[in-house]
């Protein structure tokens, strides 16, 4: 009997789609035996990848992490174990940005089994009753977050990457200087043109992850639209929770959509595991597109796969979340794949969350901001 562990996050989305996989491949091969476990999306982010790989053959991991993975060696490449044409569907079949997310240094160390960057979702019925027009533009968006309807996401990590997201809109790239993040104005202008938004919306904002902002807005009846939230899907699914929420694009800043820091998740292959093949095997079966858009997408995945992201039954069972958010997915950017990039993102995401949250001078933590990122590019 060949036994495999793997580690998840805890939310249905990452745990229960991947389980699913795992019995139906166990069933296709009897003499396999795969064990999921889960923690917090925080904790699940925190461990150190050297950590996880010694203890667990397969891990469910996000984009940011691989550059570690390529240079340390803890991952296993799949271009080494899949068929040239297997990978190549997939860098096909990409759902924006997300297959090169995971390919570093001539190498695909993650297949991209899960799609997903921020959106917007609201409440159709809270939409009707209080006669709320969906906002187009920053300005409107700034009009209905007076009424306190309006919430998302903020804690440390999401107001980061909000902040990449706000300094494209004002016309700059992002970690294209190795001084700064950004041209230091842009960055502050950013962080006040944000601070705007948070100013007038819920404090709890400030505290709420993703997942924390779509409970409240499916249990209760106080939050009708949130404008940029990594999205998840399983919110627009019915009986899932108590109300479903219809999801679609961004809002426009100066005439342009806004365009949202690409999240997802993927699953690899620890190089420390004893079952390299048959646990590559087990990836492909999950990253295939019929797995993608069945059992995957039924049990609750998030699909990275772009067929199941057009796919007319996953649509019709999610009030079309894919084909509305799919443009979204598209424009996103990708998170800089140097080697101290998650260094910059663990220290850089509490020093922006003071200078939002009022605590700190926003020129200060714009130079702060700098300051690490200089360190993180000498890792």
């Amino acid at each position: 009997m060949i036994n495999l562990k793997g580690i998840a996050w805890n939310h249905t989305r990452g745990f229960t789609s991947v389980v699913a996989t795992a019995q139906r491949f166990e069933e296709l091969n009897p003499d396999v035996r795969i064990t999921w476990e889960k923690r917090s999306l925080q904790a699940f982010a925190d461990a150190p990848l050297d950590e996880l790989t010694n203890e667990y053959d397969l891990l469910i991991m996000d984009n940011p992490h691989v550059s570690i993975a390529a240079r340390d060696g803890v991952l296993l490449p799949f271009d080494d174990y899949l068929k040239p044409d297997f990978i190549k569907e997939l860098a096909e079949n990409s759902v924006g940005k997300s297959y090169n997310s995971y390919h570093v240094n001539g190498k695909l160390w993650t297949l991209a089994t899960d799609a997903a960057t921020p959106v917007a979702t609201w409440r159709e019925d809270l939409i009707a009753k209080h006669h709320i027009d969906i906002p187009k533009t920053w300005e409107e968006l700034l009009e209905l977050t007076k009424t306190g309807k309006v919430a998302f996401a903020s804690i440390p990590i999401d107001t980061l990457m909000h902040h990449y997201m706000m300094c494209i809109a004002l016309g700059a790239n992002v970690f294209e200087s190795e001084i700064e993040v950004a041209p230091r104005q842009i960055m502050i202008d950013a962080i006040k043109t944000y601070k705007q938004l948070i100013d007038i919306a819920p404090l709890f904002c400030l505290e709420m992850n993703p997942i924390k902002i779509y409970e409240h807005m499916t249990q209760t009846n106080e939050i009708a639209y949130s404008p940029f939230n990594y999205g998840y899907s399983n919110y627009s699914k019915k009986n899932y929770a108590d109300h479903t929420l219809k999801a679609g694009g961004l809002v426009t800043f100066n005439g342009k959509r806004l365009r949202s820091t690409l999240g997802g998740a993927g699953i690899a292959v620890s190089s420390k595991t004893k079952h390299a093949e048959i646990a590559m095997k087990y990836a492909e079966f999950t990253a295939l597109e019929k797995t993608q858009s069945g059992l995957y997408f039924e049990f609750g995945g998030q699909p990275g796969h772009r067929k199941s992201w057009l796919n007319e039954d996953v649509n019709s069972q999610s009030k079309n979340f894919f084909k509305d958010t799919l443009q979204t997915l598209d424009e996103a950017t990708m998170r800089p794949q140097y080697y101290g990039y998650m260094h910059f993102q663990d220290e850089a995401s509490p020093v922006i969350h003071e200078a939002v949250s009022g605590k700190a001078s926003i020129e200060a933590a714009v130079d702060k901001m700098n300051a690490i990122y200089r360190e993180s590019l000498t890792h």
